[in-house]
């Protein structure tokens, strides 16, 4: 309950204040920012949310249920994307496509083009130019739900679409599909989350959502009440996307109708079909990863520095610290939380479980506000009780140190851990418990001797899978970091921020690398997730 607590109350922070202003400025953002913002995250929304179910959807499907050129690479790298910050896509394709970048300078040169009145080319930093970077980015969380989705579909409904006349896309559309939809709206629902989430990409682009307003109002404005009640608004926009989703299915239910799994139809596609569906699944990845990681490379070995080496590794040092700090203790909290709920189980710690975990869908900024506005109001406390009592100043022991950071990434990404280790606590049969107390064991020489040994695979898990979102975690970092203090996110948005990517390119490229293998490994994990799956298949 008291973890619980801790993990709601930045949340709870931010409404208090946006309610209870020092300096209300709420008028003034209606009527001049707010529809702008609105608008705009609106839009960016919809275009990344289309784009991610076209591309995640569709690969699915034909990586799933079809036999092309390259398919089994396509299994796990079109996952490859997902380990690319949406922040460095954008840093290194504004490189390539903006009037000074190589590929408008071939035109110039091909076509005798001398300004950029002569012709036209799209604007990359625009609206348009964010929905298509965190597209080529985000499309991995559809792709990785709709595959698990079809995987887990049995063949006898398929066989009985067929058998009434349907053919293969009529059969998707009418079979496949729905029986996907849970699957494949959470995917969206984490893309959406995620987009609301993003603070980098807008920022480099200028385009005005709600991230990057309250870091402006906050920051620029010196106003932390505005922040908050931006915060407020942009987290009506979670609560209504979470509510859309669970009203839509709330009468719908989905059940596997066959304890028998066969192979999968596997439709085999030939000639054009087949290089059209490699080429179809080799875009969004030669996009999304290939081609930036190919730059990223060139421009850290041309740019290579040994002393702005000497930098990154420290500011690397800073992140794995940090990261493996999160990771460590985020994991320790979902092993208490989750071993509690096992051994008392009732609807109040299952409850306090569900709100330890929503800081997930809360976007970065709005948790950092509300950290920002707890510990500040903490160390004012403890510093008045110091002059008071001891007639000295304790200055800030918790705002705007590592301690402020690592809380912000533990109410962030609890819910990773938690639910990693409550499903794999859920695979152990009740029977070890009992066998275990009947030979004297408490409750924790239990967990101690039996639960940590049998979970210790999906324990590592959770802690890698924290770690690597701690590691990419841009705006919550920029908000709460220390002075004088950098991490490769930070410094890779400063560099870039400033035209400098190819001295940032090894940070960058850092962050990539630490993204790729538990990406690969998830990838594998799914592949072998249909019962009854064998290699091969």
């Amino acid at each position: 309950m008291v973890i619980a607590g801790l993990a709601a109350v930045p949340v709870l922070a931010v409404i208090y204040l946006a309610f209870t202003p020092s300096e209300n400025i709420w008028p003034h953002l209606v009527s001049t920012v707010l529809p702008g913002y609105i608008a705009t995250t609106l839009t960016l929304m919809l275009g990344v949310g289309a784009g991610t179910l076209l591309i995640g959807v569709s690969t699915a499907w034909l990586v799933t249920m079809c036999r092309f050129p390259g398919r089994r690479i396509f299994e796990w790298g079109m996952l490859l994307p997902m380990a690319m910050p949406a922040y460095i896509i954008a840093y290194v394709y504004t490189d390539i496509l903006e009037f000074a970048g190589p590929l408008q300078g071939m035109l110039r040169d091909l076509f005798g083009w001398s300004s950029k009145r002569d012709y036209w080319f799209p604007e990359i930093r625009s609206l348009g130019g964010a929905i298509t970077m965190m597209t080529l980015v985000l499309y991995p969380y559809v792709y990785l739900l709709a595959r698990a989705a079809f995987l887990e579909q049995s063949v006898g409904v398929f066989e009985v679409s067929r058998s009434l006349g349907r053919g293969p896309w009529r059969s998707f559309f009418t079979v496949a599909l729905p029986l996907a939809r849970p699957g494949i709206v959470i995917g969206l629902s984490l893309v959406l989350m995620e987009t609301l989430n993003d603070f980098g990409t807008v920022d480099f682009f200028a385009v005005n959502t709600f991230s990057l307003g309250i870091f402006d109002v906050w920051m620029n404005m010196n106003n932390v009440s505005g922040a908050a009640q931006l915060a407020s608004v942009m987290l009506l926009f979670v609560a209504l996307l979470v509510f859309s989703e669970r009203y839509a299915r709330r009468k719908q239910r989905f059940y596997t109708t066959s304890g028998k799994y066969q192979a999968l139809p596997g439709f085999q596609l030939t000639g054009g079909l087949g290089l059209c569906a490699t080429a179809g699944c080799l875009m969004p990845v030669l996009l999304g990863f290939i081609l930036p990681t190919l730059v990223l490379l060139r421009y850290a070995h041309q740019y290579f520095d040994p002393e702005l080496s000497r930098e990154v590794m420290n500011y690397a040092l800073n992140s794995v610290k940090l990261s493996a700090l999160a990771g460590a203790l985020a994991v320790l909290i979902a092993i208490i939380m989750a071993y509690s709920a096992r051994i008392k189980g009732g609807r109040v710690l299952l409850a306090a479980s569900r709100v330890a975990a929503m800081g997930y869908a809360v976007p970065g900024a709005v948790l950092a506000v509300g950290v920002m506005i707890v510990l500040g109001n903490l160390d004012n406390g403890v510093d008045a009780f110091a002059r008071r009592n001891f007639g000295f100043s304790t200055g800030l022991v918790f705002s705007g140190t590592i301690a402020a950071v690592t809380f912000g990434y533990l109410v962030r990404f609890l819910a990773l851990a938690i639910g990693t280790v409550e499903a794999s606590l859920g695979k152990v049969t009740l029977n070890m418990d009992g066998a275990s107390r009947s030979l004297g064991r408490g409750a924790f020489a239990t967990m101690r001797r039996v639960h940590l040994p049998l979970i210790k695979g999906s324990v590592l898990t959770a802690v890698m899978l924290v770690f690597v979102d701690c590691m990419k975690e841009l705006p919550m970092t920029v908000i709460l970091k220390p002075f004088n203090f950098q991490t490769l996110a930070t410094f890779v948005h400063q560099y870039a921020s400033d035209e400098q990517l190819g001295d940032a390119a090894l940070a960058a490229l850092s962050i990539v690398g630490v993204g790729v293998v538990p990406v690969i490994l998830l990838s594998l994990t799914i592949a072998k997730s249909r019962p009854g799956h064998r290699q091969g298949d």
